[in-house]
């Protein structure tokens, strides 16, 4: 079995890469506790989280910064995430591909990085989400030998290699970056605080009209809760969830493109996702300001 800890839209993926391997993803949600207009209150339960293993648990999967959610685990959380890891002796894949995008005083902590944590943990990085150029599909992992042999194994038998100019043009970038690093010119400076100015106009543009955005410690994206506009799409008889019945019909008649969260989820959990949608911060001026301009446009159901 592999314990998942996200509810990322890598979740069907899994699942599917589990059942070829002759495994299991075993899905655990991040609950609200307090404020849930704030991302950093969406935790994980721990006796939940504590019986989904078992002694034939083999990893768990982590996501920090969060997606969807935009969650940035504490560095006590993951200490606790760890200490659940050793004592079932199982290894940890820690996808931290918007390590970069960290709002505020919030800060991106590796859970390898943890004592005790370097020998069971692969960490995930991606080019793609580092230097906004997703099309790429460069990445790296990172972790301890016995580990990343394996790994090497795994890719030389499924994506084999990477196009080599653009492995170039990544290493080329870190190089320019460290050479910038802490000064007013540096792209991993101005990357966070130009998102988070994004979402902090999206966030306002949704509050305008009444929803509930749920603000992001970092990372891509932002929930946004749509449950009091009173919205109602019953009528649809579509078979599907709420959210994405709302999303196709945002996209249809106002061009507005988001994500439902349902997605996220397995059957299980799928309720929680109750009224939310996935928004996107990492677009263009352009583009932010004209998704401001139609959510000013949307209205309440009478």
């Amino acid at each position: 079995a592999v314990v998942s800890t996200q509810s990322g839209h890598y979740g069907r993926g899994y699942k599917d890469d589990m059942a070829i391997c002759g495994g299991k993803l075993v899905r655990v949600p991040l609950r609200c506790t307090g404020d849930a207009t704030l991302a950093k209150n969406w935790k994980l339960d721990p006796k939940e989280f504590e019986g989904a293993f078992s002694e034939r648990t083999k990893a768990v999967l982590l996501t920090t910064p969060h997606n969807p959610i935009g969650k940035i685990f504490t560095t006590d959380e993951l200490e606790y995430i760890g200490s659940v890891c050793a004592k079932h002796d199982v290894i940890i894949i820690s996808d931290e591909v918007y390590e970069r995008v960290v709002f505020g005083d919030n800060k991106h902590v590796r859970i390898g990085s943890l004592p005790g944590m370097w020998e069971r943990t692969i960490t995930i990085g991606s080019a793609g989400k580092t230097f906004s150029v997703t099309g790429w599909k460069i990445g790296w992992a990172i972790g301890p030998q016995h580990l990343i042999t394996q790994l090497q194994h795994v890719s030389s038998c499924t994506t084999f290699t990477a196009p080599t100019p653009l492995q170039e043009a990544v290493a080329g970038g870190f190089n320019h970056e460290r050479s910038i690093a802490h000064t007013e010119d540096a792209y991993f400076k101005w990357l966070p605080a130009k998102l988070e100015d994004n979402c902090r106009k999206l966030a306002e543009a949704f509050r305008s009209v009444g929803m509930i955005p749920v603000w992001p410690d970092g990372g891509y994206f932002m929930l946004v809760d749509t449950s009091p506009m009173g919205w109602d799409f019953t009528e649809v008889k579509s078979g599907r969830y709420y959210d994405v019945d709302c999303v196709k019909w945002l996209t249809r008649e106002f061009k507005l493109a988001t994500i439902p969260i349902s997605v996220f989820y397995g059957e299980a959990n799928r309720h929680l996702s109750a009224k939310y949608i996935r928004v996107c911060c990492a677009k263009s001026d352009e583009t932010i300001d004209k998704a401001c301009s139609i959510i000013s446009q949307l209205k309440k159901s009478k």
